[in-house]
């Protein structure tokens, strides 16, 4: 987009073609994603066992997490570049910066949540005692 914005002449043509692959990839993936947990949700409510149902859904809960952890902050700066005209330039820099440093750094936290020996290692951490 910086270098976007080098141009002399009309930049429109560009802005409202990223505007429609951004929209069009992120809508696809969004009805994707949204038909697969549909057809994995109305498998998991078959389920004869509530415990396995419980796992399912906890399994997908982690999912949507990282999904959204990955998606937020894509749309979050594409929308600051095309939209943000007054936005300072660091804070341009910073945004992006966290597109590239969240979501890998969120992954194995929600992964590992849900982990019973990173619990039993964290409980072990801050009570010593606690066996």
């Amino acid at each position: 987009m910086p270098v976007v914005k080098l141009v002399c002449g009309d930049a429109r043509a560009n802005d409202v073609y990223g505007l429609f692959v951004a929209f069009l990839v992120g809508g696809f993936d969004v009805l994707v994603i949204s038909v697969s947990y549909s057809m994995i949700l109305r498998t998991v409510m078959r389920l004869p066992s509530t415990e396995t149902r419980l796992k399912a859904v906890s399994t997908c809960t982690s999912h949507t997490c990282v999904i959204l952890a990955l998606y937020v902050p894509v749309l979050f700066t594409f929308l600051t570049h095309q939209f943000g005209h007054n936005i300072p330039h660091h804070v341009h820099t910073m945004v992006a910066n966290l597109y590239l440093l969240v979501p890998p750094v969120l992954n194995p936290i929600v992964y590992g949540v849900r982990t019973k020996q990173i619990w039993d290692r964290v409980n072990r951490l801050f009570h010593p005692k606690w066996v």
